[in-house]
């Protein structure tokens, strides 16, 4: 392309782009052709000719392609990186057809190329394509972000993810763990003998949780449905089948409530379900899942979050949450016989509770408030009130609390996990409670799962189960401070807002 051309381009970048694309379809043609086959990856590259001398040509022809990330001395060398890593690009007139190098002044950061030519690695050590053919094969509208600082401002880094992994690159090492540890926690499963399924996002009765839901509409069905809360039973009514006595899925939950650095609306989840297992079967499970996956990603059980040295070497700290209060105030709930006198200590001591707390929301409450915070290292708390755990078995002796856990780290909870309740009359009797709790709060469009509650009565065996939550989980063996770093794209308030 010669001088004059150059000049006569608008000074405003994509109207830049926008004329080049032009001119390249008058002159090369299709500039997003179909058919481009590159005969290895830029990492497949690096690792075959790792061991190639400086300065020395290999003798072997490669086509690669990737998107151009840097041009220098007019494009004489140029660095493309595809998924895998970089590789350099040198075309000059000794080694490069005038024809392909005649496609250099239309070439601007962000294309994306394809490259033909010879191998060699430079007097400094750079492994090199010498071009001999250069293809364009994504001609870009929009100018990339400026590498080296890539996207300031946080809100576009979130709703342009993009443009993030684009100029970021720990935001696209943490994408590929995300990944690692998603695939690693479906091994870990597999391997321990778990089968997984899937089961309905949509429900025409929302339940296995106290959230509020996402409604929608079903048109053929005409009939009101809800986006999955929990695929908890679900997954309950397959144990039930006898399908498997070890059942998991890694499932999208939707629950229509606030955003924070540690929620969002859309969220993943593991959960499983153990036939002829309890809570303390699923504590084992939840330290050797959390070991493995550790090592996947350090290399190691230990790892850094923040300030804070973290470590997944088993056994966890494990701690009834009764005893966790009393360590951490003073207040022995278990000597407490009545919900009057609960909020009356609690008050005492200093919290503020509702009028109508029963005596296991007074305790829950004030744990959160006094003991989550305190809790760094990965660690059970147990033996959870009945009243906020309706789907859990009693602690034979102590009929106000059940054999829950819950695993906490860095102070967050990653895992919830029951004894199941399977008494169907136990069981219809909390839901009912449940539903009468609900409505009195306004949540009128609860219903019994009344299909839930038949497969009950056809006997589930007892069993334990566990849910994950594999957001925090990534968040934390990746050092992301907020959860919207670790979804590839969170929801966003709307651009006006």
């Amino acid at each position: 392309m010669n001088e004059k051309t150059e000049t006569a381009l608008s000074s405003d970048p994509t109207e830049v782009r926008r004329q080049k694309l032009d001119q390249l379809r008058q002159t090369v043609g299709d500039v997003y052709p179909a058919h481009f086959h590159r005969t290895m990856t830029n990492a497949e590259l690096a690792a075959k000719y790792e061991t190639l001398e400086l300065d020395t040509e290999s003798g072997d022809v490669v086509t690669v392609a990737g998107r151009v990330y840097s041009s220098r001395n007019s494009g004489m060398f140029m660095d493309i990186h595809d998924a895998s890593g970089k590789i350099q690009i040198f075309s000059h007139k000794d080694t490069t057809p005038e024809e392909a190098r005649a496609l250099l002044p239309m070439i601007d950061l962000g294309d994306i190329i394809g490259v033909t030519g010879l191998v060699r690695r430079t007097k400094r050590g750079e492994l090199t394509i010498n071009a001999q053919e250069i293809v364009m094969l994504t001609k870009t509208l929009l100018p990339m972000p400026e590498k080296w600082h890539g996207v300031a401002d946080v809100e576009i880094r979130y709703r342009k993810r993009h443009l993030d992994i684009m100029t970021n690159e720990e935001s696209k090492l943490r994408f590929q763990q995300r990944s690692k540890i998603v695939s690693g926690i479906r091994r870990f499963m597999e391997n321990d003998g778990f089968m997984e399924v899937e089961t309905p996002m949509l429900h025409s009765v929302y339940g296995g949780a106290t959230a509020e839901p996402f409604k929608t509409h079903h048109n053929t069905l005409k009939l009101d449905m809800f986006l999955r809360i929990a695929p908890e039973l679900f997954l309950k009514r397959t144990l039930v089948s006898g399908l498997t006595d070890k059942v998991f899925e890694i499932n999208r939950n939707f629950r229509n409530e606030g955003v924070s650095t540690r929620h969002n609306p859309e969220f993943t989840m593991m959960e499983c379900y153990w036939a002829y297992a309890d809570y303390e079967d699923i504590m084992d499970l939840v330290e050797r899942l959390f070991a493995e996956l550790a090592v996947k990603i350090h290399g190691s059980t230990e790892f850094a979050y923040g300030d804070k040295e973290i470590s997944f070497k088993g056994p966890f700290k494990r701690v009834p949450m009764p005893d966790a209060v009393r360590q951490a105030t003073g207040i022995d709930f278990l000597a407490i016989k009545t919900d009057e006198e609960a909020r009356a200590a609690a008050k005492a001591a200093g919290f503020e509770v509702e009028k109508d707390w029963t005596w296991g929301e007074c305790l829950a409450f004030i744990f959160e408030e006094k003991v989550e915070p305190t809790l760094i290292q990965p660690s059970h708390v147990t033996h959870f009130p009945k009243d906020i755990s309706p789907f859990a078995k009693e602690v034979p002796g102590e009929p106000r609390l059940v054999e829950r856990f819950e695993t906490y780290c860095n102070t967050w909870e990653l895992g919830n996990a029951f004894s199941e309740l399977n008494d169907p009359e136990e069981q219809r009797a909390r839901m009912v409670e449940q539903l009468e709790q609900a409505h009195a709060r306004g949540e009128k469009a609860k219903q019994l799962d009344d299909e839930f509650l038949d497969a009950i009565d056809q006997g589930m065996p007892p069993a334990g189960g566990l849910g994950i939550g594999v957001d925090r989980l990534i968040m934390l063996l990746t050092n992301a401070p907020s959860i919207r770093d670790v979804i590839l794209f969170p929801a966003r308030r709307a651009k006006n807002d």
